[in-house]
């Protein structure tokens, strides 16, 4: 099992005539990604390899049955291409694109609440089901397929350093997600340690948070409260000094709040198994997941 994204994943990327675009499309076929259709107005009828491309989402879905996009379209227009996927009726909206303004994304918010739409990121690595189905820009070959740990991450390049230490212990992973570490994103860390929870494949969690916000601290009440699997947490950021905005827009230290030091306690407090130290990791994951079942 595994949540969002497995192998009856019906693949569009949106704005897949743009070089980042028809890369990582690529990179998704080649990893056995089912990539049904492509979109970038004004280019329909044109081909990638053999997948074809739309002028519109509505047109592709209604040709391709697509129930899952992914988004690489430049930051002014990504809004609006995220509320046509929602219009369209797709699934699982996964958008890569960094750097959208946070007023675009508030309206983007309001709109998904009226939907059944789950959007992932934006700013972030995406989504992947080793073995299965691969939506972002994650290296597919760290990842162990039909392994019972999920993972969850506010940071891209974390999510890669935990996943390669998971594999190199020996730990497959049921699916990776990398949220995105913008103020206003889509699916928070409650939102998929929710589904986590309740998939049956799933038996341990691992959630990788960073300085700024309070997200580590909500989700931390949330698993004190809801959660019956064992969680390894980290939070980057340390030694981080207030008020410096440390790589992602939504990591900022400010007023004293959002801490690292804060967040550990807060996670600790509510059962999480805190990792402080990123480099060992993956034995900490080794002791505290010995007793998870495996696929």
């Amino acid at each position: 099992m595994s949540i969002f994204v497995d192998s009856n994943t019906r693949l569009l990327v949106q704005g897949v005539t743009g070089r980042e675009g028809q890369f990582h499309a690529r990179q998704c076929m080649d990893y056995g990604t089912n990539v049904v259709a492509g979109v970038t107005p004004g280019k329909g009828g044109q081909k990638l390899e053999n997948v074809p491309i739309f002028n519109t989402v509505k047109e592709a879905v209604k040709q391709t049955e697509a129930n899952c996009s992914m988004v690489f379209v430049p930051p002014p227009f990504a809004a609006d291409a995220i509320m046509e996927a929602v219009d369209a009726g797709i699934g699982v909206i996964v958008t890569i694109t960094e750097g959208i303004p946070v007023m675009d994304m508030l309206r983007v918010k309001t709109y998904l609440r009226n939907s059944s739409s789950i959007l992932i990121g934006p700013n972030c690595p995406g989504v992947i089901t080793p073995g299965q189905c691969k939506v972002g820009i994650m290296p597919g070959h760290i990842h162990k397929p039909g392994g019972p740990i999920g993972v969850v991450s506010r940071s891209g390049t974390l999510t890669y350093e935990v996943v390669d230490q998971l594999t190199k212990q020996g730990i497959g992973q049921s699916t990776c997600i990398g949220i995105g570490g913008d103020p206003i994103i889509g699916s928070d860390f409650i939102d998929c340690l929710k589904a986590f929870e309740e998939d049956p494949e799933t038996h341990g969690i691992v959630m990788v948070g960073e300085i700024g916000g309070n997200a580590e601290e909500k989700a931390s009440e949330f698993i004190k409260s809801n959660l019956k699997k064992p969680v390894v947490g980290f939070v980057a950021g340390l030694t981080a000094p207030p008020g410096r905005r440390m790589g992602h827009a939504g990591a900022i230290v400010s007023g004293g709040s959002g801490t690292a030091q804060e967040k550990i306690a807060v996670m600790k407090s509510c059962g999480v198994h805190v990792c402080e130290d990123l480099g060992i990791i993956g034995e900490v994951c080794a002791d505290v997941f010995k007793d998870v079942k495996d696929n």
